[in-house]
């Protein structure tokens, strides 16, 4: 029988008086020196730390990810070198605009994070569940994500704030024809492709560069639920998703996707009828078909919520020798914004926490913060160069320059299809979608736009329904019948 553990203080001190405050006599007022109380009431009122500004609602899992295709004529990546190369995987899934309360079959994209933990660093693809993004800049990010928020007169949810922010923004069609759609309910997150998103690079051994996109493709079959379905499970059982993924895993149903690559050369990337660099367009298959890379298995449930699936930290910047990053405007904005957030919200050693930290030793030269907890290098130098210590920065591990297509800064890159935003969702409307899925997607649309209210209605409406016919006459029309508006 396992030898019995005292109760301590976090000090280590063992205690007794674990329910009963100590006071002056038995009715007597409450003494400042139990400092146990003081204790217990100071912590619990810090035990929540800020809530992420968005994918506050989430789930995590670890695993494992092995290859299965060799591709290192695209990357020189060390785990991707060989068939077999194995590593393990925290993937956190997550609802992008509610709060850590909201319901998990909210109409909202799905956040698909997945770290690898390699022998050469960990490697973060930070993404959604689909392949595409509302906007292509981060200027527009903070000014997106509060109309997803809430009204700051009523602090209520507004459909008003949305569609006008969408009306206004006719580069979110695309993804906005995605969330309309049944995809923007998906049945739980083992049942759903994740996305890179980004345009990312990927350098092998003789230093030459290709674009790729990241596919995530679930092995259980795709499945998403109607609104219908979605909104009862809002009231029957909000935690749906986290608890199908808890369940499954814990009867040995392991969820697997399949890791897919599309590769882009140079050359193509000039010829490429929409900017390439742009998260509001596909590559379409036909041009750009998927490579197989890898299996991702998730087998472990975290033993504690907090330490691993509130504290993991993300960021695209976390990359390995052999994938790079992109001229994508919004992927470059977040190469700032991930870290940061991550800074505020776990503080300036985030890194160390069990769930971020790295398999292979860590050597810099950066120091102290709240919440050192790793011997904040002893007592070796904090300065470099020195003449100190032994480490050396590796020229092998020196990273290829990003090609640039160099103008002054004031002249912006554009082609003549930047402004098509309506093409890709007009092709999705009518060549991918089923006509079941075409339905729902009308049915949503109009469901979601109903809530328009105030003097701008009619304005906001009008301006959408612009943008619909634009991208398909027939699905403007279906829309306004159903809002029983004249375009």
């Amino acid at each position: 029988m396992d030898k019995k553990k005292k109760l301590t203080t976090t000090a280590g001190r063992p205690y007794h008086e674990v329910e009963d405050s100590q006071t002056a006599g038995p009715r007597g007022p409450i003494l400042l020196q139990d400092y146990y109380l003081h204790e217990k009431l100071a912590h619990f009122n810090r035990e929540r730390i800020p809530e992420r500004v968005v994918h506050a609602k989430g789930a995590g899992a670890f695993g494992t990810f092995t290859v299965t295709n060799d591709i290192s004529r695209y990357t020189r990546a060390e785990l991707l070198s060989k068939v077999g190369n194995q590593c393990r995987v925290f993937v956190r899934f997550s609802t992008v605009g509610g709060e850590k309360g909201s319901a998990d079959t909210e109409r909202d994209p799905r956040g698909f994070a997945v770290k690898f933990y390699t022998e050469e660093g960990n490697w973060d693809l930070v993404g959604n569940n689909t392949p595409v993004f509302f906007i292509k800049d981060p200027k527009k990010f903070p000014d997106f994500i509060h109309t997803q928020k809430r009204d700051p007169k009523t602090n209520l949810k507004s459909a008003t704030m949305t569609w006008d922010y969408f009306s206004l923004n006719p580069e979110t069609l695309h993804q906005v024809m995605i969330l309309y759609s049944d995809r923007g309910t998906p049945d739980g997150y083992r049942h759903m492709n994740g996305y890179g998103s980004h345009t990312f690079s990927m350098i092998n051994g003789r230093d030459e560069r290709v674009w790729v996109k990241f596919h995530f493709k679930t092995l259980q079959g795709n499945r998403t639920l109607n609104r219908q379905q979605a909104e009862e499970l809002k009231g029957t059982d909000p935690d749906y998703a986290q608890r199908d993924l808890v369940e499954a895993i814990a009867d040995g149903n392991f969820p697997k996707w399949a890791l897919k690559i599309q590769v882009m050369t140079q050359e193509q990337s000039r010829l490429f009828k929409w900017n390439p660099f742009d998260i509001t367009k596909v590559w379409p298959h036909s041009e750009f078909p998927l490579i197989d890379v890898g299996v991702m298995e998730l087998n472990e449930i975290p033993a504690n919520y907090f330490a691993d699936v509130e504290q993991a930290a993300f960021a695209p910047s976390h990359t390995i020798d052999g994938i790079g990053l992109s001229p994508d405007k919004l992927l470059q904005g977040r190469i700032f914004a991930y870290p940061d957030a991550h800074r505020y919200r776990l503080g300036a050693n985030y890194h160390q926490i069990p769930v971020n930290r790295p398999l292979n030793p860590v050597n810099h030269y950066m120091r102290d913060g709240q919440m050192n907890v790793d011997g904040n290098g002893g007592a070796a130098p904090n300065y470099y160069p020195n003449s100190f210590d032994s480490i050396e920065a590796d020229i092998t591990y020196r990273e290829s320059p990003l090609p640039l297509d160099g103008k002054p800064a004031d002249a912006y890159d554009r082609n003549e299809n930047d402004d098509d935003h309506f093409t890709q969702p007009g092709l999705l409307f009518r060549k991918v979608m089923t006509e079941k899925e075409q339905i729902n997607t009308v049915g949503n649309i109009v469901d979601a736009m109903n809530g328009i209210s105030g003097p701008k209605r009619d304005e906001i409406i009008q301006r959408q329904l612009g943008h619909f016919h634009q991208a398909d006459p027939d699905l403007a029309i279906l829309i306004a019948k159903g809002l029983n508006v004249k375009i």
